[in-house]
């Protein structure tokens, strides 16, 4: 489904019964909304489930220059708005972890839970090479250059080979992605700067990530941890970046357990 929603068309699904709690899904970069498919038959028996693409990626419009992920946040509150939902749960993943973490430090009160997985919360000034070096390259050489290393720090070698119809869905995704959308993501990624913050934060929140992600370690999920009083911290084992996919039945259970946490029966 379509609509317009602060100044561009946005991409979103809504799935589960309509009266109930809903949960909002946030993906990562180079992904859409598709990256969420493991999680819908763990949460759409209770839960109402809106998951969208976010700016620049999946059926999202991908306008060019550099995004901030105050912009993004704002396509969030605006989208929520046009489909008149005050009081969500909010998951994200990388990317959408980021978004999630401005989104609650502006507007904490549009939220009922906060999910954080598998990202971060500064991106200091020695990863900024790295960032724009990815830039450079989708620029230059486009999306399918960044496809097989963006997958070797995603995923093990064992879930490569064993779930290869699975991985090869995440390559479409990220060769899908367009190269402004990519580029513009990647800008507000790099001015990620929220440690000093997320004090803040006084949501109930889960903190998760794959206890062998490369690019956003478990360190940096403990400071998230530490900072935001009286959250929760699950590390998953055997799992890289996207553990929502690799360690599908070990994240849904953990998602699942926290959420109804939240909203008892």
């Amino acid at each position: 489904m379509q609509l317009t929603a602060n100044g561009i068309s946005m991409c979103y699904e809504v799935d589960g019964p309509g009266d109930g709690p809903v949960v909002v899904l946030s993906h990562s970069l180079a992904t859409n909304l598709a990256m969420w498919e493991r999680q819908l038959p763990a949460l759409t028996p209770r839960y109402r489930v809106l998951r969208y693409d976010t700016r620049g990626h999946g059926r999202s419009a991908a306008p060019a220059g550099e995004y901030s992920l105050e912009l993004l946040a704002d396509d969030l509150f605006c989208l929520l708005d046009s489909l008149g939902l005050d009081l969500v749960h909010l998951v994200g993943l990388s990317m959408g972890g980021m978004i999630g973490q401005v989104a609650a430090l502006r507007d904490p009160g549009r939220f009922a839970s906060l999910v954080l997985c598998d990202t971060a919360s500064q991106v200091p000034p020695a990863a900024h090479p790295a960032w724009r070096e990815r830039i450079d390259t989708a620029r230059s050489e486009g999306l399918e250059a960044l496809v097989e290393p963006t997958i070797e720090r995603w995923f093990s070698d064992g879930f490569q080979r064993a779930a290869a119809t699975q991985v090869d869905q995440i390559r479409a995704m990220i060769r899908a992605t367009p190269v402004t959308g990519y580029c513009g993501c990647a800008a507000a990624i790099m001015g990620l700067d929220l440690a000093d913050s997320l004090a803040a934060i006084q949501l109930p929140t889960l903190v998760m990530v794959g206890a062998d992600d490369p690019g956003t370690p478990v360190a940096g999920h403990r400071l998230i941890h530490q900072r935001i009083v009286g959250s929760e911290l699950v590390v998953i084992p055997d799992a890289l970046h996207l553990c929502n996919i690799e360690q599908a039945t070990r994240f849904n259970a953990a998602l699942t357990g926290f959420l109804e946490r939240q909203v008892p029966a």
